[in-house]
C-alpha cells in the first residue's frame, strides 16, 4: 500500500481516537443490551437466566480493563436512566439496586478483573482463558448470592437453588463460545483501539 493512501486512510480513520472508544463503548452498551434480552425465567427465582454474562467475558477480555468497565458502567447507566436494556426490556435504579443488583455489580467487577487479565494475554491461551473466565463468574456469582441473600432475606439452601443451580450448564456453554470468540474479537478490538 501506498504512503499516500496510508496517510489518507490513517487520516480519516485514526486507530485509536477517543471517538473509536466511544463507538466500543456504544457498540458494547448495545451489545449487553441484545443479551440481555435473552432472558429465561426461571420459577421461584426473582432471577432469570441472561446473556449478560456472556457479553461481559467477551467485551471485558477484548476491550481491556478500562474500556470493559466504561462499557459496563455507561451500560448501567443507561439502565438506571430509564432505557430497557436490562433483562425483559426492564430499566430503573430499582433492577440496579434490587435482586439482581449484585449480579450486575459482580459484572462490573467481572469487567474490571478480566479486563486486566485480558491486557496480560491470559485470554490467548486455553491454559490461562479458562481460569480468567472462571474466576470472573465466580466474582459475578459471589457478589449475586450475597446480594440476593441479603435482599430476599432467604435461607442459604434457597438462595443457592434460586441464584446460582439453575445458571451452572448456561455459564458453562457461555464460557465455551466466549473461548472461542475471543482470538478473532481480540483482534479486532486491538487493531481498532490500540
Amino acid at each position: 500500500m501506498s504512503t499516500a493512501i496510508t496517510t489518507l486512510r490513517t487520516a480519516v480513520f485514526p486507530r485509536s481516537t477517543v471517538l473509536t472508544k466511544a463507538g466500543f463503548v456504544i457498540a458494547g452498551v448495545a451489545f449487553l443490551s441484545l443479551l440481555a434480552q435473552i432472558a429465561i425465567p426461571v420459577p421461584g427465582s426473582p432471577v432469570p437466566v441472561t446473556g449478560q454474562t456472556l457479553g461481559v467475558l467477551l467485551l471485558a477480555t477484548s476491550y481491556g480493563a478500562t474500556l470493559g468497565a466504561t462499557t459496563f458502567l455507561m451500560y448501567l447507566l443507561a439502565g438506571a436512566l430509564g432505557a430497557p436494556v436490562f433483562a425483559n426490556s426492564g430499566s430503573g435504579l430499582d433492577r440496579i439496586v434490587g435482586a439482581t443488583g449484585g449480579y450486575l455489580v459482580g459484572m462490573l467487577l467481572t469487567s474490571v478483573l478480566l479486563g486486566y487479565l485480558g491486557g496480560r494475554k491470559w485470554d490467548q491461551k486455553f491454559k490461562t482463558a479458562l481460569p480468567a473466565m472462571l474466576l470472573g463468574n465466580a466474582l459475578t456469582f459471589t457478589l449475586g448470592l450475597i446480594w440476593l441473600h441479603e435482599f430476599t432475606g432467604k435461607d442459604w439452601a434457597w438462595t443457592f437453588s434460586a441464584g446460582f443451580t439453575p445458571f451452572i450448564f448456561g455459564e458453562i456453554l457461555k464460557i465455551a463460545i466466549a473461548g472461542t470468540s475471543l482470538p478473532l474479537i481480540w483482534q479486532f478490538v486491538q487493531r481498532k483501539i490500540s
